[in-house]
This record gives C-alpha cells, sequence and structure tokens, in this order.
C-alpha cells in the first residue's frame, strides 16, 4: 500500500513547483507525483503524513566528497595558505589511520551528509572500501571512486596493478546502491601512460571515472610551462617532467580521459574551448565553490558550464578544505560567487536585456544542480534526482517554517536563498528514512562522533611530532 507525503511545496524539478502537492511513494519507488487532492484521490487507502509548511524535494546530491577526511575538518587551518604544505600534513595523518580509523571518520562524515538532506554522494577515496561499507551503514546512495596516484611514467604499470588489486576488493561491496568507481587523482599526480591504463580499463568495464582537473594556477604553470611547485616537486624526486604545453582538459584528452565520460572536479581555470571539448565528450563538473575559496585557488566559471551546455553538479570536497558537507550551502554559495564575478552593465549594451541585465544564476538553476544537474553528472538520472514516477524515492524535506525563511517569492529562493541543511526534517533513499529531525536515528551518532574525537587526538599527537 502507498504512503502520501504532502506538503505545500512539492519540487519536481523537471516541472515547475506544485502548491499543496503530494508524492506517492510504494516500496522504493514513487508511485504519484500531483496536488494533493489528486494524490489521495488516486490512492485513498494510503496512509497520508502532512509535513504542512515545507517543501520535498528530490533528494539533493553532493557530486565530490572525501568522506574518509572528515576527521580532519579544521585541521589544516594553518596549511591554508600554502597548499603544498596543506597536502603534506593530510597526506601524514592519512597514511597514520586505520582501516577501523578511516571507517568511522567516513561514517561520520554520511551522517553529516544525511542530516543536510543528502542523499546520494560521489566520493574520492584513497581506501574505498572504508567508504563504501560508511554508505551502507547509514544507508544513503553514493559512487566510491578509488583514487590512483604515480607521477612517474616509469611506475605506471605497477601503479596500475595496485589499482586493480585495491579495486577488486571493491566489487563484492557493489550494492544497488552504492557502487564502485575509479580516480586518476590529478594531472600532477598520475603520469600519461596511467591516465590511459585507467581510461582503457574505465571504458572495457564500464566504470565511472573521475579525476580533479584544472584546479590551480598551479596546475596551469605545470601543464603550460613545467613551471611551479609541481614540477619542481617531482624533480627533486627525479621525476622528468615535460610539460605539454596544453591546458589540464586538452592533456586528459590527449590521453583517453575524456573519452570516458568524466566527472571532472573544480576546472576552475577553463576557457571556452576547455568547455566546448568537454560538452563534446560529455564530461561533467563537480562545482565546489566554497573549498575553491577556502584554499585561494580562484572561481570557477559556473554560469559559462551552463551557458555551454555542461551538466554540473554541486560538491563540498571534504570537510578539511571546507568544514561543512551541506549542498544548500554550497548553492546559495556557488549562487552568489557567479553573481559577484559578473561586472555591472548599463541598459541597451550589448548581449544585455534592455533593463541592461546580465543573465545570471537563478535560485531554480542552482536547485537544478544541486539535484537533477548532480544526478546527470553522477550518471544516475534516470533513476534519482527528480520526482516522477518510476524514479527512485529519494527525497528531501525542508521545513519553511523558520522566522528567517518568510517570506520568499517563490520555494526555489527561500530553499537556496535562505534555507540550509539545518532546516531538513527528513532523509530518505530508496523509500527508507534515514533520517528525521527529534527522532533517534539508526546509525548510532553519538558513538561514531565519540569515536572520531578520539582518531583527532591521535592525529593531533602524530603531525605534531612529525
Amino acid at each position: 500500500m502507498p504512503t502520501i507525503f504532502s506538503a505545500h511545496w512539492v519540487l519536481p524539478i523537471i516541472s515547475p513547483p506544485i502548491e499543496w502537492g503530494a508524492v506517492a511513494i510504494e516500496g522504493s519507488q514513487i508511485v504519484g507525483v500531483g496536488s494533493g487532492e489528486e494524490i489521495t484521490a488516486r490512492f485513498p487507502d494510503a496512509r497520508v503524513e502532512d509535513f504542512g509548511e515545507a517543501a520535498i524535494l528530490p533528494g539533493l546530491i553532493n557530486t565530490h566528497s572525501h568522506l574518509e577526511l572528515t576527521v580532519m575538518r579544521g585541521f589544516l587551518e594553518a596549511e591554508e595558505h600554502e597548499f603544498f604544505a596543506w597536502l603534506k600534513k593530510l597526506t601524514i595523518a592519512r597514511m597514520a589511520m586505520t582501516d577501523e580509523d578511516l571507517f568511522v571518520s567516513a561514517t561520520c562524515g554520511v551522517i553529516e551528509a544525511a542530516r543536510a538532506g543528502i542523499t546520494c554522494l560521489g566520493d574520492s577515496s584513497s581506501f574505498a572500501t572504508q567508504s563504501m561499507k560508511a554508505l551502507q551503514q547509514v544507508g544513503l546512495r553514493g559512487i566510491v571512486y578509488q583514487e590512483s596516484f604515480g607521477p612517474d611514467p616509469k611506475l605506471a604499470r605497477e601503479n596500475f596493478e595496485k589499482l586493480l588489486e585495491q579495486f577488486s576488493s571493491m566489487w563484492s561491496l557493489e550494492t544497488d546502491l552504492v557502487r564502485a568507481g575509479v580516480s586518476p587523482h590529478a594531472p600532477y599526480t598520475v603520469s600519461a601512460p596511467q591516465l590511459e591504463l585507467i581510461s582503457d580499463l574505465a571504458l572495457s568495464e564500464n566504470l565511472p571515472l573521475m579525476m580533479h582537473a584544472a584546479e590551480s594556477e598551479a596546475e596551469s604553470m605545470f601543464m603550460l610551462k613545467g613551471e611551479g611547485p609541481f614540477a619542481e616537486g617531482l624533480r627533486k624526486r627525479g621525476i622528468e617532467w615535460r610539460a605539454p604545453g596544453v591546458s589540464a582538459i586538452q592533456h586528459l584528452d590527449r590521453h583517453g580521459v575524456m573519452r570516458t565520460r568524466p566527472l571532472l572536479a573544480h576546472c576552475i581555470n577553463v576557457d571556452d574551448a576547455d568547455m566546448n571539448l568537454m560538452k563534446q565528450r560529455n564530461a561533467s563538473v563537480a562545482h565546489c565553490p566554497k573549498s575553491n575559496a577556502k584554499l585561494r585557488h580562484g572561481r570557477a566559471p559556473f554560469a559559462k558550464f551552463l551557458s555551454h551546455g555542461l551538466n554540473v553538479g554541486l560538491g563540498s570536497d571534504s570537510v578539511a578544505s571546507n568544514n561543512t558537507c551541506d549542498i544548500l550551502e554550497e548553492a546559495r554559495f556557488a549562487t552568489l560567487l557567479a553573481r559577484l564575478s559578473e561586472p555591472p552593465v548599463e541598459a541597451g549594451g550589448p548581449g544585455r536585456n534592455p533593463e541592461g541585465i546580465r543573465p545570471t544564476i537563478s535560485g531554480e538553476q542552482a536547485l537544478f544542480a544541486a539535484t537533477l544537474g548532480g544526478a546527470r553528472a553522477l550518471g544516475l538520472d534516470s533513476q534519482i534526482g527528480a520526482l516522477a514516477v518510476g524514479m527512485s524515492a529519494d527525497l528531501t524535506l525542508i521545513d519553511l517554517r523558520g522566522a528567517h525563511q518568510q517570506r520568499s517569492t517563490s520555494p526555489e529562493d527561500a530553499i537556496i536563498f535562505s534555507s540550509s541543511g539545518r532546516d531538513v526534517i527528513c532523509t530518505m533513499v530508496a523509500g527508507k528514512e534515514i533520517y528525521r529531525a527529534g527522532h533517534e536515528n539508526d546509525f548510532a551518532e553519538p558513538d561514531f562522533v565519540q569515536r572520531l574525537r578520539t582518531i583527532r587526538q591521535k592525529l593531533d599527537n602524530v603531525t605534531n611530532t612529525s
């Protein structure tokens, strides 16, 4: 028998908002979306739960996270002015973590995501099995990408074999909700031969592939001129690097990555030629504006991504470089940052409407990126990202009663500009309630939080003495 969830607003994403709407769920699927009157008439025997002044929308999607680093929130604040010191300290700490530490850290990250209305994550992990187990522990959906490193082309085959060994342990952990993928980490950490081996694997095995790309000026210097800290770091290790003299995106295209329809995280330093190429290759973007800003890497061209027709989802990156896993907060920041990057214009100028307003990112577009845009970026849009009959019942319910939300001109604006993850009252995945505000949940949050504190103390001791 179906269950009906009703509220002041239902936002299907693929169609206009429905005032006093309802969603009918049976098992793991949506069986009806429409006005409350229509849905209750179609399913007269269904149990009805009315959330009143609230919004029902598809589950929020975080397209780029590093769950295993949750324990490092605030851990690297002193190093943020120097990215390489940040990376070094992070690496030392991560290598000191046991499998159990990694699982606890990742699980706390998944709990945080569930509380913020996130139902699906695209997670990049050096220890992917622990992140997969964490998603399963809490009940969220996701793709976990096993990272691969190795800038020395002489070791490409050896590093690839290591990836195959790591990936073999992931197969048995796949479920209907949690999939495994691969991630050659970045252009400055993975050699060209290794990129080609991993890309061929992804194509032959139909694996999702994610990669960090065009993330910083240092990366651009490394690719275009063979200069800067990344190049110097390789020279100190005795690794020869000959700059290809092209952008990171063009480099990835030369070595097979773009054939895989990859998910590319960050994409800060891209031009129109790069974006055209990304569109041609059906690549998607995980846009992580808060992390980009916190690490002083710059602003990715969100509005241009959309104008080029790219699939764009939103990502938190790790809480070590962001501090929160909150996609509503990310969406608001992305929207405001995109508007800030648009210079004031005068009426009547080229490419402007008669009032002189340049087209800009709207709350509706930001909400799309947080839901269906993210689903498309992860290749999951046939299952999630919208409210429609036959789609999986992945839902987020947001309380709209707060004084801080009164009175917005549209439900999209109320959600994007006035709400955050703290306003989420229910998170559901495949018809199963994962989180509800004010209720005890199955994921034993206090126990995991206490264990996380113990791990953090260990990492503080390790890095303070190293």
